[in-house]
């Protein structure tokens, strides 16, 4: 029987040639899969920079690829570039430096940093204190040009666009902790309207300094269980007090199906739906009825033509925070009914830490991996069980199992929830 090349909506069907992931794990599909299967944290003690008086001073850094200057443009640059090359020579297209699609990178908002800053200030400074005045001054000397380049929101996807050649303006974007599966929702919407053929969508952060550290931690956000570091990621278990974070890429490549197969790519699995609903109920918390978290994820299912019965595991966002894991809980309880309480659910964020605008690219690589394994990456430190949340958490050890279709979550602050279902095929 011949395979199909539309859903049943008749809309194009969207494969995944290639898939490219980094985290504080390692390089690599190979390396990640490793580890994460063995249960194995990349949370360390940051070393980077000082974290004397710092409430927080762990994080899933990659520390093994410098950048000069180290900041978070630079480093989520050169992170989403080695995604993409692993990705990109996964999909093998006929000609190297042409990529025959358009680009979507999720990056983390841009703002100079304190180590420019202050250099900044001390260029202006002539004696005494450095007035508004002064410091315009000193931006506007030649001196800071490259800067200015560096510290533009659009420079990430403008180096990589010309690093492979895709088509068209690059879409850069940020919608906080969704940022990563919006890029690949964004890839799919492009191939289903017709507009391409093929996208790159990458997720990419590299943002851990001492000015990220604070502002979490005056969110109360952040775990401060510093000791051990590798245990302070607790997602869904009682004894939960905030989130790990976490530098990464990844980077998927998306075809049509008709595409993919008229060139003989090999497909490696399906984006098969897509859901996003926005909560306007407050700047970091969910809306206490679940409500738009609910529909995020029955719209998703929805989109891939299935029903909640047909989703066999969940990759969760399960950030470790205590109101987080619970509204993700209650929103998933919701939409599979009792059947939830034996579908497995885990975090990978308790192994890579939280990859903020990296992550829901980073778990939708994991959730494919999954399929392709037949293997549950675990929630490790899931010691103390939360009443609240009863839910099958595949804890601590990874499990066997035969999975057909995923459901990745993405809930970002700001209200920002996307969720995707991954498949091996279509239903």
């Amino acid at each position: 029987m011949a395979q199909a090349d539309t859903d049943r909506f008749g809309r194009p069907l969207v494969v995944v040639t290639g898939m490219g992931i980094v985290t504080s794990l390692g390089r690599g599909q190979s390396e990640n899969w490793a580890a994460l299967t063995a249960g194995r944290s990349g949370i360390h003690a940051i070393t980077r920079f000082s974290t004397e008086n710092l409430r927080t001073r762990i994080a899933g850094t990659v520390d093994f690829e410098p950048v000069d200057p180290l900041c978070a443009p630079m480093l989520s640059e050169r992170l989403g570039e080695l995604a993409a090359e692993e990705a990109v020579a996964q999909a093998a297209f006929p000609r190297k430096g042409e990529f025959p699609g358009p680009l979507f990178v999720a990056v983390p908002p841009v703002e100079v940093e304190w180590p420019q800053r202050r250099a900044l200030a001390e260029a202006a400074a002539a004696d005494g204190d450095v007035t508004y005045t002064q410091l315009l001054a000193g931006a506007s000397t030649r001196r800071f040009d490259s800067w200015h380049d560096l510290f533009t929101f659009g420079t990430v996807a403008d180096r990589i666009a010309d690093r492979f050649g895709t088509l068209g303006s690059p879409i850069s974007l940020s919608t906080a902790c969704s940022s990563g599966a919006t890029a690949i929702q964004l890839g799919v919407e492009a191939i289903r309207r017709g507009e391409a053929e093929a996208a790159l969508c990458i997720g990419t952060d590299g943002s851990v300094n001492p000015e990220s550290l604070v502002r979490f931690s005056l969110l109360s956000a952040l775990s401060t269980q510093n000791n051990p570091p590798e245990s302070a990621a607790k997602p869904f278990a009682k004894n939960r007090d905030g989130f790990v974070m976490g530098e990464g890429a990844a980077a998927l490549v998306l075809e049509s199906a008709a595409s993919a197969r008229a060139r003989g790519a090999r497909i490696l699995g399906f984006v098969l739906g897509c859901g996003e609903k926005g909560d306007g109920f407050h700047r970091t918390r969910s809306s206490p009825d679940g409500a738009p978290i609910i529909a995020a994820i029955q719209e998703a299912i929805d989109d891939a033509g299935l029903t909640p019965d047909d989703i066999d595991y969940v990759n969760a966002h399960g950030t470790g925070t205590p109101e987080n894991d619970k509204m993700e809980a209650l929103g998933c309880m919701k939409v599979m009914g009792e059947r939830m309480g034996t579908v497995p659910i885990s975090s990978n964020k308790s192994m890579v830490g939280h990859t903020l605008t990296a992550a829901g690219a980073v778990e939708a690589v994991v959730s494919l991996m999954t399929i392709a394994g037949g293997r549950l990456p675990p929630t490790i430190n899931y010691a103390v069980p939360d009443p609240a949340i009863p839910l099958d958490v595949v804890p601590n050890a990874a499990r066997d199992a035969s999975v057909r279709f995923v459901l990745s979550n993405s809930f970002g602050f700001g209200g920002q929830n996307t969720c995707l279902v991954l498949g091996a095929e279509p239903k």
